[in-house]
């Protein structure tokens, strides 16, 4: 397994990922999300494997009303990469496979 967690310092979600995976000896890889962001083509990929655009976006976030009312999804994409605040957190990658938010049931039948 290769896994990935993007996710933000304060958020319990993350700390509860980064948990499950220690205490069963999986190693990770942490990013911080606000500071490092996510590539586009990471950001594809996630999109594709959670079903879209709405499943990442962080409703609590501060401007998520107003990437809901953009009209494109690309304009969409667009303001969640140059803001990641905006981004659901933990988002787990292990390889073409992804979850957001805090998924012990999926992420158990990776192993």
């Amino acid at each position: 397994m290769n896994i990935q967690i993007f996710g933000k310092s304060k958020c319990f979600d993350t700390k509860k990922a980064e948990r499950y995976f220690k205490e069963r000896g999986i190693k990770f890889q942490s990013i911080d999300l606000p500071k490092y962001g996510m590539s586009a083509g990471e950001f594809d990929s996630v999109k594709r494997a959670v079903g879209g655009l709405e499943a990442m976006l962080d409703e609590k976030a501060n401007d998520a009303a107003l990437v809901k009312y953009l009209a494109y999804d690309e304009d969409k994409q667009q303001k969640m990469l140059s803001n990641p605040k905006l981004i659901k957190t933990p988002i787990v990658r292990n390889g073409k496979k992804a979850t957001v938010g805090y998924c012990p049931e999926i992420w158990k039948s990776w192993e």
